[in-house]
């Protein structure tokens, strides 16, 4: 294997491509035997696999540097090819299941392989090959739009992770014009942005309708594969939010507000922890990054060969830059069983963040890939993957020492803080694309409205001090997950609880905790949602009394970390 920039790019044809999915569908209607259909399904995948591992190298380009023409016609490349393999893929998917050899292929690979296998196929319609087409075009008009705005401040040229970053400033006066930079800016492109997420809305409902589906929450529910629960339940853990998370959230922001010594608490206020200036990581990225390796090695035994896995083949893209893509992920090139790691350092305490939310992802793919005969099981659902992700960032914090030497307390209490004021916003974006897929809110005064009025249910300390563009409901505009990823948010906040369940056994018995969690990476995505769940001893957070009882368990380790903090 070579270091990620030495890894060589060829266009698949995608022509090719489809007959090779066409024969090989040919070929399992005729198999005889089990061993000869598996003989098949397998070469299949393994041709999946590399083109997309060659997708995804072009993906990580194009987002490094959305001004580079050649990645991002590539992406437009496969994003024109992807709808036609989808159907022919399904085609061969349904001789697979109608096989009668299926049984057998269940009891090897596990039978959620085939009920996602099924679902996709459920999914799948000629009809919808040129909206899908159109639905990527749109989704990388916004992308390009989001990662090639800049304003000037203060002399300097910034995005808005740079603008985000000033509102972290000690001096409220920095704060507010980056405040009111960063508005003017979305301001400036909403008209852009309204227009791009209006036709998203025509192109999904349309999807919908062509596959039979009642709407398009309810096609999204299945292409999120959420087999175990519905939008019903969806609904009741938002209340559960509302009650039990909300209070606390507005608890918290009041003694912030105290700490900070302001009569009133803004927006432009509220990344800012402590008076004297939030903590920031020492060290430079290739030095944090070596941080990162001590931490893992002392981890454990399979962190450690994970990360150092990760150093040596470069697997990182971490330094914010102009034209760079903004926000973070972590992806996986098939081939290679290698995960990727996407970010925008911008010298705060996020930058750590990255280094443990984006390497537990990491991690679990690098874990589970070794341990599941389909690389494609490497992942689970998003509220199971990223329970990966949140622990790890709390597993974490007994190194916090290394990035922020003495303060390392304050970094902590901070970081537990912020990973649960933001649970309302998780619920408030979430019951907003309810209604605007159930409503079909393709007029934007209507989204707004709505906004706004969902911001005050779920987070009524907002406070925009007068900025006009914020004050009509134009802040849900910032959220690339509405438009580029529909309905994946609220699963941040199903998955904290579970992290936040590993993080109250933490401070009992760590390693049990670990075995725990351990094995949920392990098992990658093999089973179903409530199964997994099980496996790595955790609690439905649907169920009545389950995030009342998580939240006792968070107030008692933020009075903890606040006393350790100094606070």
């Amino acid at each position: 294997m070579q270091v990620f920039s030495e890894m060589a790019y060829e266009r698949p044809d995608m022509e090719e491509t489809l007959r090779f999915i066409e024969d090989s569908a040919r070929k399992a209607a005729g198999a005889d035997s089990y061993e000869k259909a598996r003989e098949i399904f397998l070469e299949l995948l393994e041709k999946l696999r590399h083109v997309s591992t060659m997708e995804t190298i072009a993906s990580i380009r194009n987002t490094a540097d959305m001004t580079d023409v050649f990645y991002e016609k590539e992406m437009e490349y496969f994003h024109a090819g992807n709808p036609r393999l989808e159907i022919a893929r399904e085609a061969f998917y349904k001789v697979l299941l109608e096989s009668p050899f299926l049984p057998d292929f269940q009891k090897e690979f596990g039978e959620i392989y085939f009920k996602r296998m099924e679902n996709a196929g459920r999914l799948t319609s000629e009809k919808n090959v040129e909206l899908q087409v159109e639905e990527s075009r749109l989704s990388q008009q916004y992308a390009k739009i989001s990662a090639t705005c800049t304003a000037k401040f203060h002399g300097e040229t910034l995005n808005f992770y740079g603008l985000l970053k000033k509102m972290q400033d000690t001096d409220r006066g920095v704060r507010r014009e980056a405040f009111a930079a960063w508005a003017d800016l979305y301001a400036s492109v909403s008209g852009q942005l309204d227009e791009i997420y209006s036709r998203l809305i025509e192109v999904r409902c349309a999807m919908a309708e062509n596959l039979g589906f009642s709407d398009y929450v309810d096609m999204a529910y299945q292409k999120r594969e959420r087999f175990d629960y519905g939008k019903e339940d969806t609904a009741r853990f938002r209340e559960q939010i509302r009650r039990f998370v909300v209070p606390v959230c507005q608890k918290l922001f009041e003694e912030q507000r105290r700490r900070l010594g302001l009569s009133k608490l803004c927006y432009y206020d509220e990344a800012l922890i402590y008076p004297e200036g939030n903590v920031e990581p020492q060290g430079t990225e290739e030095e944090m990054i070596a941080k990162a390796g001590q931490m893992y090695r002392e981890m454990s035994p399979q962190t450690g060969e994970f990360f150092d896995f990760m150093r040596r083949y470069q697997l990182f893209d971490l330094t914010t830059r102009p034209g760079k893509q903004p926000g973070g992920y972590c992806t996986f090139l098939e081939e290679e069983k290698a995960p990727f790691i996407f970010s925008n350092f911008n010298g705060t305490s996020a930058d750590v963040d990255v280094l443990t939310h984006e390497a537990g992802h990491a991690f679990e793919a690098y874990t589970a890939s070794r341990q599941i005969p389909l690389t494609e099981q490497a992942f689970s659902t998003a509220e199971i993957d990223e329970i990966h992700s949140m622990s790890m960032e709390f597993f974490a914090y007994p190194w916090m020492n290394l990035f922020f030497g003495e303060k390392a307390d304050k970094y902590i209490y901070a970081h537990a803080a912020d990973a649960l004021r933001v649970i309302p916003y998780m619920a408030c974006v979430d019951e907003f694309q309810h209604r605007v897929y159930q409503q079909r809110l393709t007029n934007p005064d209507e989204r707004y409205r709505t906004w706004r009025e969902l911001e005050k249910i779920y987070l009524p300390w907002r406070e925009y001090d007068g900025c006009e563009f914020l004050e009509k409901g134009g802040f849900w505009m910032q959220k690339q997950h509405i438009f580029l990823y529909p309905f994946y948010y609220i699963d941040y906040a199903l998955a904290q609880m579970g992290a936040f369940e590993y993080l109250a056994r933490m401070q009992k018995n760590r390693t049990a905790a670990w075995e725990d969690y351990l094995r949920l990476c392990r098992a990658g995505g093999s089973r179903g949602y409530f199964e997994l769940l099980k496996i790595g001893n955790l609690s439905n957070p649907f169920a009545g009394g389950t995030v009342e009882d998580i939240m006792k368990g968070v107030e008692a380790f933020l009075g903890q970390a606040a006393v350790r903090a100094g606070m």
